[in-house]
């Protein structure tokens, strides 16, 4: 189908067909845009033609060490020049990116590095005392270390293992980049959060990380030398392709190794920064930061936000600020955003919250998916796009992961019917927006009554003196289940259970409002989703 009578000699060459990799991304810039500054972090600061020579010494060092096509190469590193070097200088030498977040245990950093079998751990110093632990926990063997010092964060190199910088220096800058000769070789493994077990590997693959770096630069209608700041985690989803995604437009890679109100207003005010992604998180800590943490600025900075449905409250503070917020949404296996809530012109009178509440859906496919639905889980058929019936948000596409690393059986499941199973309960409205209704696993049933927690969330965000809260099931006698809240103030203010309660219950129905508030900091993960998943074991020990 769609050939023509005849083709002869319409053959692919090494003329008209190059497989798709990032690393594409990086060769161009360094010619195109050689001397503008490619990564900063304090006193580092690199041109494109300095960081592409960083990244190609570093692909000649971990050749030197053994490393080979296929070898999977690690990270634990936070948000610093190093882990970007790292997402081209690993696939580089023809190896696989493993960036493994840095605030688990010992006992799951073991279980990674055994189950990806890295030959190489690139790791900052503070969690060195974590990678030690983790090697004697290993049944396989321990990964050589390269030991990454930040002395502009003053965290200094112990000695005890060859250093980061002295192996570029040695290393060979003439280097040949082993690119793929097929587009679907593997370039990343990330493993999921593993809350109920241990994690899995997500495999992603050359093609995806081109087209999902590439699409998000339409989705972010991003413009020549933008100036984006490393929130998200880079061992978070890559940092949702972003790092591959900058040399693309020329952009500037702002590194934050600590994400707190002063550090992101200051890149804002002093590096020009122009673009950021994080979770609602972030954007609570900026509304919520006390009047000297906070700089002035006088443009306009675009964000993505994802990891949770922002509560229309924050969105209503944020803008007014100076901050453009998109909402995105996705997963570890959809390398990140997967969606995005396109904005209509036709919504341009909309205010207050009725623009917030239409900026909090998770909208519609990226252009590089070829779907993006809601479907019934048992028929996989579609639900009804009429804003109230419940389905599974589900992803087709060369945005979805390979699949998962030694795991055929979990693989076919999250693939059956031909779709990406996310695991996440939406609706789809008339105009195809998808909005997220709750996790499969979040859903409360109280009196046979299907309870949003993230309705029931947004609604408490509204309120002046919450700062964040969580809305999972308690186990009831007659109910079955009902709505409990655990809210995070925030500082200063004084809001009691009766108080919380009957704002609820002016806006909800009577069934969806909370039976039971706890006031506590919130568990989170290092990248600020909250883990319902200890706050429902409390009450389980309750």
């Amino acid at each position: 189908m769609g050939w023509m009578a005849n083709e002869t000699g319409l053959d692919k060459c090494a003329a008209n067909h190059v497989p798709l990799s990032p690393l594409s991304f990086l060769r161009r810039a360094a010619e195109v845009f050689a001397d503008h500054e490619a990564v900063v972090y304090g006193p580092h600061r690199k041109t494109y033609t300095e960081y592409a020579d960083r990244v190609t010494r570093l692909a000649s060092a971990l050749s030197a060490l053994g490393v080979r096509p296929g070898d999977v190469v690690a990270t634990m590193l936070p948000n610093i020049p190093a882990q970007a070097e790292a997402h081209f200088g690993v696939p580089a030498c023809g190896a696989v990116l493993n960036t493994i977040n840095t605030r688990l245990e010992a006992d799951t950093v073991a279980y990674i590095l055994d189950h990806g079998g890295a030959k190489v751990l690139l790791v900052d110093p503070q969690f060195l005392p974590v990678a030690a632990e983790a090697f004697e926990r290993m049944e396989g063997p321990a990964p050589a270390v390269i030991e990454v010092p930040d002395d502009f964060a003053g965290v200094h190199a112990t000695g005890h293992y060859d250093e980061y910088e002295h192996l570029l220096a040695a290393a060979d800058p003439g280097f040949d980049w082993i690119m793929p000769e097929d587009e679907w070789e593997s370039i990343a493994l990330n493993y999921t959060s593993g809350t109920t077990g241990r994690p899995k590997g997500v495999v992603y693959h050359h093609r995806g990380a081109y087209l999902n770096a590439m699409g998000q630069v339409i989705s972010w209608r991003m413009v020549l030398y933008p100036r984006y700041l490393t929130i998200v985690p880079l061992f978070h989803c890559n940092g949702w392709c972003h790092t591959w995604m900058m040399p693309v437009v020329g952009g500037t890679v702002v590194c934050c190794r600590d994400i707190t109100a002063p550090a992101i207003f200051d890149a804002i005010a002093d590096e020009k920064v122009t673009h950021f992604g994080g979770a609602p998180i972030v954007l609570n800590t900026l509304i919520n930061a006390p009047a000297e943490q906070r700089r002035d600025f006088n443009h306009v900075v675009e964000v993505f936000t994802a990891g949770a449905p922002p509560a229309p409250a924050t969105l209503s503070a944020i803008e007014p600020m100076g901050f453009n917020v998109t909402h995105v949404y996705g997963l570890t296996e959809t390398y990140g955003p997967g969606t995005e809530n396109t904005w209509q012109p036709k919504w341009d009178g909309l205010k207050g919250e009725a623009r917030a509440a239409r900026k909090a859906r998770q909208g519609v496919a990226m252009p590089i998916f070829e779907e993006v639905t809601v479907l019934d889980t048992d028929t996989m058929h579609p639900t009804p796009r009429d804003g109230q019936a419940l389905g599974e948000i589900m992803f087709r596409g060369n945005g979805v992961m390979k699949g998962y690393l030694k795991n055929p059986k979990a693989t076919a499941e999250a693939f059956a019917g031909g779709y990406y199973h996310s695991g996440d309960i939406a609706v789809q409205h008339p105009d195809g927006y998808v909005q997220i209704a709750d996790r499969a696993k979040d859903i409360i049933i109280s009196g046979g009554e299907n309870i949003s927690s993230v309705e029931v969330e947004g609604v408490l965000m509204g309120h002046p003196d919450v700062m964040l809260c969580a809305v999972v099931a308690k186990p009831d006698d007659k109910w079955g289940e009902v709505p409990c809240a655990f809210v995070e103030l925030k500082d200063g203010h004084t809001a009691d259970e009766a108080t919380l309660i009957a704002y609820a219950r002016e806006r909800l129905a009577g069934f969806k409002t909370p039976k039971h508030v706890v006031f506590q900091e919130l568990p989170k993960t290092s990248t600020g989703k909250i883990q319902k998943f200890e706050l429902r074991q409390s009450l389980q020990k309750a």
